[in-house]
């Protein structure tokens, strides 16, 4: 087998909340979102020219992260939670949402699936807008609506925006994926 041709089909989206302590970058473990529906992230960055003797002398590209949208079938109340800081009622079980609190960075950890081999992908450093409300009226027949998040996804300080699987990733790695975010190790 080799490498793959086309990619298709979203799947198995995770988020794992980041916390930064004095630098020094944690997750926790990856939560399922059920109902990937689509993800669409341009790169961000530009292109600097610096001319001299009459031609581009250099040129250089700045890497910015990604940024886009996840569109899914509806944000589960977990993510609600847990990224957006929406809270619900001891008693009532209303959820609320607070003007006032800030949205915690995540990984967003996600699967395509390919002619050859599905590959694995984890942007590490993301932030999402909330998630808009929308809906219609039933006619013929009953389409289901989606909630999209703008999603930004920005460098680390070492730099790291994103890491994929390849064909030739270890079947360890590959199942492990969705247990806990994957740094690789230090090669020495």
């Amino acid at each position: 087998m080799s490498e793959n041709k086309v990619q298709f089909n979203l799947k198995n989206v995770h988020y794992a909340v980041l916390t930064d302590t004095a630098g020094v970058i944690t997750y926790g473990t990856p939560v399922a979102v059920p109902g990937a529906v689509t993800l669409s992230l341009d790169p961000q960055g530009e292109t600097k020219k610096f001319y001299a003797d009459g031609v581009t002398y250099y040129q250089a590209v700045s890497n910015q992260g990604y940024s886009g949208d996840l569109e899914m079938a509806r944000y589960p109340d977990q993510m609600l939670k847990d990224i957006w800081g929406f809270t619900a009622g001891t008693t009532s079980k209303v959820m609320t949402e607070n003007s006032t609190v800030e949205p915690k960075a995540f990984a967003l950890l996600y699967q395509i699936d390919g002619d050859a081999d599905s590959q694995n992908y984890v942007l590490y450093n993301c932030t999402g807008a909330r998630p808009g409300i929308g809906s219609s009226t039933i006619n013929e027949s009953k389409d289901p609506q989606t909630q999209k998040s703008s999603i930004s996804a920005v460098p680390l300080a070492n730099g790291n925006v994103m890491a994929r699987t390849t064909f030739d990733t270890p079947t360890a790695t590959k199942t492990g994926w969705f247990t806990t975010v994957f740094v690789e190790a230090s090669e020495t």
